[in-house]
């Protein structure tokens, strides 16, 4: 199967393309992470697969809707 078809048959079954169910698990990693550890933010978003803290960002506020500092303090 070809990665075409696949996100296209993915998408079509999840309801959620590939690459945003992989955005979701990643950002889920970085939640539990910033609620259990005292890890730098930049560590945790090398942690979970972001590789730079400014994509971490991104992906948190779009699938939380606040910044991963601010979601620490709360939880």
């Amino acid at each position: 199967m070809s990665p075409r078809t696949f996100a296209r048959i993915y998408a079509a079954r999840m309801g959620i393309t590939p690459a945003r169910m992989v955005e979701r698990i990643r950002v889920e990693a970085v939640r539990r992470n910033l609620e259990e550890t005292d890890m730098p933010i930049k560590r945790v978003a090398s942690m979970c697969g972001f590789g730079q803290e400014d994509r971490l960002r991104r992906a948190f506020a779009r699938q939380v809707g606040t910044t991963p500092a601010e979601y620490r303090q709360r939880f």
